[in-house]
């Protein structure tokens, strides 16, 4: 089992979502965090005053899936997700060594 993460553009979710959806995935966690790459935030101008924005906000998307599901997910994630600029964010999948669901005790694949 693996646990796949994606820090991705907020305004790319519900893209992400559908493109889950339709490859079968039932569940996912998202969570708003800011942060920063390459990009290194930018600056803006409000009322007349320039100020850094270091941390952009993003969305985090946390899909726990069986192994096989691993290529299938980040390819419908980077085709929903993608616009070609800097900031479309990063995918990272790490191993999932046990997943138990609390409602009936089921382990493994089974509870995913």
């Amino acid at each position: 089992m693996k646990l796949v993460t994606a820090i991705i553009k907020p305004f790319k979710l519900d893209d992400a979502r559908e493109a889950l959806s339709e490859i079968g995935i039932q569940g996912l966690t998202v969570t708003e965090v800011k942060g920063f790459g390459r990009q290194k935030g930018h600056t803006e101008l409000y009322r007349g005053a320039e100020y850094v924005v270091d941390f952009l906000p993003k969305s985090k998307l946390e899909v726990a899936v069986a192994d096989d599901q691993v290529d299938a997910v980040i390819e419908a994630i980077k085709k929903a997700t993608g616009t070609g600029k800097i900031g479309d964010g990063k995918i990272f999948v790490t191993e999932l060594l046990e997943v138990v669901r609390i409602r009936t005790g089921e382990t493994g694949t089974e509870a995913l």
